[in-house]
């Protein structure tokens, strides 16, 4: 399954993520990851339910498992990480998977890919490493995470300073994901997402959990210096006055966006005309009897 050097080209997207420094911030979190694991704990268990209804066994060594925090989500699975002390395999700065062509029975990620910096590509290359009606199943942080965090950030820089350097991620919607699968050639694709709201007792006990899991700012064009401990008091300061529930705690949002789609077989049911309907949950899960 795992060939030799990849003959892909380099990846020439434009880098919106330090993928050196996501590597240092993942290791990191290593030592307390558990700590801070509820996001990942609460996806995983939505990945299992939806691989619980498709009737269907994946072979041990056609499983690939995209990122290693939490362990591996299914037994046997071959995990590729940025980490070597998160995978079997390193996944390179390049974003390079050395797969072989129609080599996988199933691909699926945990809160992984949104840190990629070629999406578009690197979902067509696990397109072509699925076998035909081969799976892919992921979830990711979407555009609705960290809103409230976002926004005083936002806020406090521009009182402060008169300016703004990026300091959350540039998460991608539903819409544009569900966009990204067909794209990449992904047959009878479902994108759906649960929104989750997290309480936290002030702003830096949430950016103490972003750091736990090794999901913080490594935005390329992210100011590099120390902003100053002033830059959150303020920020918290607007978070508590705009975000905070009854009880004086303040609410984080996290989008977990939910993708699946199959390598094209011509057993598969065949798309509709534009317009005419969407493929459901339910459906793509039990597309046929097996």
């Amino acid at each position: 399954m795992v060939a030799a050097p990849s003959s892909h080209p380099q990846n020439t997207a434009i880098e919106v993520f330090d993928r050196a420094l996501l590597l240092k911030r993942r290791e990191r979190a290593l030592k307390n990851f558990k700590d801070h694991s509820f996001l990942f704990d609460i996806s995983a268990k939505q990945l299992n339910e939806r691989l619980s209804i498709i009737k269907r066994d994946f072979l041990k060594g056609r499983i690939i498992q995209i990122g290693g925090r939490g362990g591996a989500l299914i037994e046997g699975a071959h995990i590729i990480d940025i980490s070597q002390a998160l995978g079997d395999e390193v996944l390179g700065e390049t974003e390079v998977l050395s797969l072989e062509e129609q080599s996988c029975d199933l691909i699926i990620s945990n809160l992984d890919i949104h840190s990629i910096n070629d999406l578009p590509g690197f979902l067509i290359q696990i397109r072509r490493a699925l076998k035909p009606d081969g799976l892919f199943l992921a979830s990711m942080f979407g555009g609705e995470s960290l809103y409230e965090l976002r926004a005083s950030l936002f806020h406090a820089e521009t009182q402060l300073k008169g300016g703004l350097s990026p300091r959350v991620f540039p998460f991608a919607d539903k819409q544009q994901m569900g966009a990204l699968l067909q794209r990449a050639g992904f047959a009878l694709p479902v994108v759906d997402s649960d929104l989750l709201t997290v309480s936290y007792p002030h702003i830096f006990k949430l950016m103490h959990d972003l750091r736990g899991m090794g999901e913080s700012n490594i935005i390329e064009q992210r100011l590099k210096r120390n902003p100053g401990k002033a830059l959150f008091m303020q920020a918290g300061q607007h978070y508590a006055e705009h975000y905070a529930s009854e009880d004086g705690r303040i609410d984080a949002s996290f989008e977990i966006i939910y993708l699946l789609g199959w390598a094209p077989h011509e057993s598969q049911q065949k798309p509709l005309k534009p317009g005419s309907a969407e493929h459901s949950l339910d459906e793509a899960l039990n597309k046929k009897p097996f």
